[in-house]
């Protein structure tokens, strides 16, 4: 046999037979701001045993009797102040992503948005991309920051559906990007724009929380402690939320020059009476304005996409606790959204993948 054949530049550059699909994914968005839309998606959400982990008939009492029939009202409210008159700004920046993505890739590539609850959905996104006879295909859960109630959900909805798929392509994953270069880089720039117009005493990092148990049950190396064991991102927590939380933002302030001191890590967003990930950034608000802090620069970097824990949240629920305890002026920095840099980060991320 002519081995020199085998070698041969022509063959070694050959492309792949068929193309290469992306299903990049986001939490999800009712379908409208009505009363049974959101219940729905409630329903949905809260069901994710990954989301609350709790046995399934406490969990199905429990949301079905009480989160879903008493909250939904309440949510829908805030989300018709959210909606614009093109729907859910999650999903119109998750639209236009697809396309600018699709557009940056090229012909090689099939790009689908999909939901991890509601429309459009994981399986449908799935299957419509099977419908091409697909070399592989790379799924990219929009969350910087692993955790087991959203990237893990992801990764299990998306097995769930190719489990009894008879021919399945390779199948990859987006773990986590919360050190992308491009990624960071989009969060600084937007930072140092709100920095340049006017000085802050304080900047807040307000990450969406978890409840501590399931940063224990993923703690295979009884590692975590809840406080000083997240000041570095090692080999040992390099899989918790907490730890992966703090690291970003050290990656931020390194980039925006913040001087030590000047900010501060929360969580937001809880839900029950069981311990979550602390501080709790409703908490940590007042104390700032005690301690004589009047202007706050505020991030949500758990989120690429304004939504309702952006936007109503952090935007407008916080900026009223603040100014109510004798704060003047709190800023929320948007997401990446569809900016040319998160589409370039995005970019990287999948032909590197």
């Amino acid at each position: 046999m002519n081995t020199e054949t085998l070698t041969t530049p022509s063959l070694l550059k050959e492309k792949p037979v068929g193309k290469t699909g992306v299903l990049i994914v986001n939490l999800g968005t009712p379908d409208s701001p009505s009363v049974p839309d959101v219940r729905k998606y409630l329903r949905e959400f809260l069901m994710d045993e990954r989301v609350i982990d709790i046995p399934y008939l406490n969990r199905w009492l429990l949301i079905n009797l009480i989160i879903a029939p008493f909250r939904a009202p309440k949510s829908a409210k805030i989300y018709r102040e959210l909606w614009t008159p093109e729907g859910s700004p999650l999903k119109i920046y998750g639209v236009s992503v697809e396309k600018k993505l699709q557009k940056v890739l090229g012909d090689d590539f099939v790009v689908k948005l999909a939901m991890r609850y509601q429309s459009p959905s994981i399986e449908n996104g799935l299957n419509e991309l099977r419908k091409l006879c697909l070399s592989e295909i790379i799924v990219v859960p929009f969350f910087p920051q692993y955790a087991s109630a959203s990237t893990g959900s992801v990764y299990k909805k998306v097995m769930e559906v190719v489990k009894d798929w008879e021919v399945l392509p390779e199948i990859k994953f987006i773990n986590r990007f919360l050190d992308h270069p491009k990624f960071v880089e989009g969060f600084v720039n937007l930072g140092k724009k709100y920095m340049a117009q006017r000085e802050y005493d304080h900047f807040v990092f307000s990450y969406h929380g978890i409840p501590e148990r399931q940063i224990t049950k993923g703690d295979v190396a009884n590692y975590c402690q809840f406080g000083t064991c997240c000041d570095t991102l090692n080999e040992k927590n390099q899989h918790c939320y907490r730890a992966q939380c703090y690291e970003t933002t050290r990656l931020f302030v390194k980039g925006m020059g913040i001087p030590e001191g000047k900010y501060t890590v929360a969580f937001q967003s809880r839900l029950g009476k069981t311990p979550w990930i602390k501080p709790y950034t409703d908490e940590l608000i007042p104390e700032l304005a005690k301690k004589g802090v009047k202007s706050v620069l505020a991030f949500s970097p758990a989120f690429v996409a304004d939504c309702l824990e952006t936007t109503i949240e952090v935007g407008e629920e916080y900026k009223e606790i603040f100014e109510k305890e004798g704060g003047e002026h709190w800023q929320l920095v948007e997401s990446l959204n569809d900016s040319d840099i998160w589409i370039e980060a995005l970019e990287d991320m999948v032909r590197k993948a």
